[in-house]
């Protein structure tokens, strides 16, 4: 049985409202009559400051979900992202994309994966624009990149037809092709208030406590996604999805 995301999200509030607890229970139960409820229950230290221990407990009414309905709750299918960015711990885009949204509907997000992140939106006779730099791109579960693959057979294939080619020539177009090799990037343009509702945990969980890491996934035309991974991480995780506008590829080079 799952829970809906209302009181997931008013369970993660509450957890946070009890200073330094030593444990916190979360359990599915009946109150008051057999209404499904989830149960929190934390026992906080007294602070430094002084005073007396405190035990918190709170019953959130949810709505319990039935097996065949969990189809209509799981995640979106998506390809593979083309940039994945590791979201800093002192440079919070909460504070940004709230000032970018009150002057435009749209902000544009271009990442790459050389740990660099723009977000940009357009107005009447001007552009504004905030860089985001030495972030920590992350490679696993990264779209493949197919120009290596074309670039091996093309090689191949030249061995083969022209047998008579020195190794220095072989070397020297193996270099050619490396630093031809263009680093990945993805430009995309969200809802300046989707993407605003999904920072919104930035203003009350502190990233590199509460949250442990946040890791923003860029698929073209198709997604954006933000994994945060709580902490401990054994606690678990959320994730957003913002379905975006499609750009053509004019639109991409800005």
């Amino acid at each position: 049985n799952t829970a809906n995301n209302n009181a997931m999200g008013s369970a993660a509030t509450t957890a946070a409202s009890a200073l330094t607890p030593t444990i916190v229970v979360m359990k599915l139960a009946k109150r008051n009559g057999g209404l499904p409820c989830l149960c929190i229950d934390a026992n906080a230290l007294p602070s430094a400051r002084g005073g007396a221990a405190v035990d918190v407990h709170h019953a959130i009414p949810i709505r319990v979900m039935r097996a065949v309905e969990m189809q209509y709750h799981l995640p979106p299918r998506i390809n593979m992202p083309q940039v994945q960015l590791e979201l800093p711990f002192d440079r919070p885009l909460r504070t940004v994309v709230d000032r970018l949204r009150t002057m435009s509907p749209h902000i544009y997000i271009e990442g790459s994966m050389d740990g660099e992140l723009t977000l940009r939106i357009d107005g009447d006779g001007a552009s504004i624009r905030t860089f985001y730099g030495k972030l920590i791109p992350r490679f696993e579960d990264l779209e493949e990149d197919n120009d290596d693959d074309d670039d091996d057979d093309d090689d191949e294939e030249q061995d083969d037809d022209d047998g008579s080619e020195d190794e220095h020539e072989h070397s020297t177009k193996r270099r050619r092709t490396t630093k031809t090799k263009k680093t990945k990037t993805c430009t995309l343009k969200v809802d300046s208030r989707k993407l605003g509702a999904c920072l919104q945990w930035q203003g009350t969980m502190l990233l590199g406590r509460s949250v442990g890491s946040a890791v923003l996934c860029m698929v073209k035309n198709e997604m954006l996604c933000l994994h945060c991974m709580l902490n401990p991480g054994t606690v678990g995780f959320f994730t957003y999805y913002v379905p975006v506008h499609y750009l053509s590829p004019d639109q991409m080079d800005f």
